[in-house]
């Protein structure tokens, strides 16, 4: 139950000790042990499963690189970082060419590392959404008694059918429910707009009972009370609350480095905002950031930078909740 298929990374830093004002000296290898991590993140490089072309398998490498470029202090918030005690597991090592290996293979490492150390926040960094599927039933695996809630920030419902696309990138919350890992009423997806999502897709959200809180409905609450109002939901039914954070869920002109970015998303300001407030919930205990592909990106990495950003506000909310700041 539960192989550890980490691997190191192919990039990685090696920081002078002692130096930690920046994230590349901060965040540590996981088997360099400093106690129990506060949390974990690890890497699943994984994009063959996109049903547009995608290179998200690369973000992992992209996001340990742009770490240079971010301090530890939150001056917004007056905090320093560095007692908050982050890991990198590394990354998931890929199967060549089969990708239900892949997937198999993320499963079983985050069912590792959850039964290793059920106590430590879990954070994912994607690839392509296939790999959110993966990681849910990991923790299933670990806790098969658990009823699982998820929150998802998306501008998709990515319930298209396995049966006919595989488990792919549009499919990982239908591939849940119709596995019967949790139940459609434990899901909430909040960031969906526009004209995006076909009408059997929303028949079957409806069906299903998904949770669908439109972008412009969470914006009449304001997108972090709406988070908090879903996590404050599933709270009362859900011993673990996974958090799924799409990147398409952001505007096109803010995130143009996704491959299904659309207009008419989320501003950063109201991501940032939300996952300052997700960080700062203890039933949170795993996240993934996933859907970024890096080759898409503009000359100034804009999406890149932004997903570190949008990471480096859910480990604020997670030191702010900790009692650490």
């Amino acid at each position: 139950m539960g192989e550890n298929w980490l691997r190191k990374p192919e990039w990685f830093w090696n920081p002078p000790e002692g130096e930690r004002d920046f994230v590349h000296q901060w965040v540590r290898p996981l088997e360099q042990g400093e106690g129990e991590p506060d949390l974990i993140l690890f890497g699943a490089p994984m994009s063959r499963s996109s049903i547009s072309v995608s290179g998200a398998s690369l973000y992992p490498q992209e996001f340990r690189k742009m770490w240079k470029s971010y301090a530890t202090y939150n001056l917004d918030e007056d905090l320093d970082l560095t007692p908050f005690h982050v890991a990198d597991a590394g990354d998931v090592a890929m199967h060549t060419t089969n990708i239900s290996e892949s997937h198999k293979r993320i499963q079983e490492s985050c069912a590792y590392l959850s039964r290793q150390y059920p106590e430590t926040a879990l954070c994912m960094i994607g690839g392509d959404h296939s790999t959110t599927a993966c990681a849910v039933r990991g923790i299933k695996e670990t806790f098969p008694e658990e009823t699982i809630g998820i929150v998802q920030l998306d501008t998709h419902l990515d319930v298209r059918d396995p049966a006919e696309l595989g488990p792919a990138n549009g499919t990982p919350i239908r591939q849940l429910i119709d596995g019967g890992v949790v139940k459609g009423d434990n899901v909430y997806n909040i960031g969906l707009h526009g004209y995006f999502n076909a009408r059997p897709l929303i028949s079957y959200a409806k069906e299903k009972r998904i949770r669908m809180v439109t972008l412009k409905q969470a914006r009449e609450k304001g997108v972090p009370a709406a988070v908090n109002e879903a996590i404050d939901r599933l709270s009362e039914k859900a011993g673990i609350i996974y958090v799924t954070v799409d990147m398409d869920v952001l505007d096109i002109t803010q995130a143009p480095g996704v491959p299904a970015s659309t207009p008419g998303g989320m501003t950063t300001t109201e991501l940032f905002g939300a996952l300052m407030e997700i960080g700062k919930r203890e039933e949170v205990r795993y996240i993934d950031f996933v859907c970024l592909d890096p080759t898409k990106d503009s000359a100034v990495s804009e999406t890149v930078k932004a997903g570190v950003y949008a990471w480096m506000q859910f480990v604020t909310g997670r030191m702010m909740g900790s009692g650490k700041g």
